[in-house]
């Protein structure tokens, strides 16, 4: 069976940058990432404005059942099809990504651990914690660059839904997490190495 590895937080905690090291540490051909964002549900026919009524970082926006069975399969090494989400039209597109069988499944996502239907597909699992100021400061940089968003949009969803979203389900998922890891901790130069060898990896 491979071997799966859960990477939890809030909105630009430093989820991804910590998953896409561990997988460059273990190596494409050993290891890949399965993003949370890939399996929201299309809401493109509710969609209104950016920071509206559709409230993206609620469970209910991600469809958990789905992605259970996808790494149930990636985890008794099927290969498996991952959907994937325009964040620009919010729309789930037909066309699908391929996920081959690895050893090591790395998943990123900031409501992972708050889902009774996925933690016991997890074999090792972290909470990563950053401040409120730092995740919003990244998470305008990231939406407005990367997601075509508006400033304001981002600033509004940040302040009526990612927060109230993050006190209500990600942060309370914390007690789920085998290791929570801090900001300076993560900066740390052995960190990675020390992680690996813990989980061995």
């Amino acid at each position: 069976m491979a071997k799966v590895i859960a990477i939890a937080g809030g909105s630009c905690s430093g989820k991804t940058t910590l998953a896409q090291k561990l997988q460059e540490r273990l190596g494409d051909e050993r290891s890949q990432i399965l993003y949370q964002d890939s399996f929201y549900i299309d809401q493109s026919d509710r969609f209104d404005y950016d920071g509206g009524s559709v409230n993206f970082d609620h469970p209910n926006a991600l469809d958990f059942t789905l992605m259970a069975q996808v790494l149930s399969q990636l985890k008794n090494q099927q290969s498996s099809e991952i959907p994937i989400y325009d964040f620009k039209t919010h729309q789930r597109i037909t066309k699908t990504e391929f996920f081959p069988v690895k050893d090591v499944i790395i998943v990123d996502g900031t409501l992972i651990l708050s889902q009774e239907i996925l933690r016991p597909l997890f074999d090792h699992s972290c909470f990563i914690e950053c401040s409120h100021e730092k995740r919003l400061q990244r998470r305008l940089k990231r939406d407005v660059k990367e997601r075509g968003r508006s400033q304001a949009g981002v600033l509004e969803q940040f302040s009526e839904q990612v927060e109230p979203m993050h006190q209500a389900f990600v942060e309370p998922s914390k007690e789920y997490a085998d290791a929570v890891f801090t900001q300076d901790l993560l900066n740390k130069k052995d960190f990675l190495e020390t992680l690996v060898a813990q989980w061995w990896l």
